[in-house]
């Protein structure tokens, strides 16, 4: 059976009310939700928060969480706090 993935695009403008709804709407997802960060050039340490948070929400409920557009910058910030290895990152 295939899987179909949530698809939810982060807003510049709002990064940590998008990763907050990625949050609620990981209940529903079903084996895969793809975050789309292309858009996002900065993070800071509140957003970093709420992407732990769900990757442990998505570690306990078994969805793999991609992030897709990552610049250098972010990488940096979630290689640093050890969250790179809990997400899959595609361009």
């Amino acid at each position: 059976m295939a899987i179909i993935a949530e698809w939810l695009k982060v807003d510049e403008d709002s990064v940590l009310q998008s990763l907050q709804g990625a949050c609620d709407k990981l209940e529903t997802a079903d084996g895969e939700m793809v975050l789309d960060l292309s858009s996002v050039r900065r993070i800071d340490a509140a957003a970093v928060k709420t992407l732990e948070k769900l990757a442990s929400s998505a570690d306990e409920k078994a969805v793999k969480v991609v992030l897709r557009g990552v610049n250098v910058e972010i990488y940096k910030v979630l290689k640093l706090v050890k969250l790179t290895r809990r997400f899959t990152f595609v361009t």
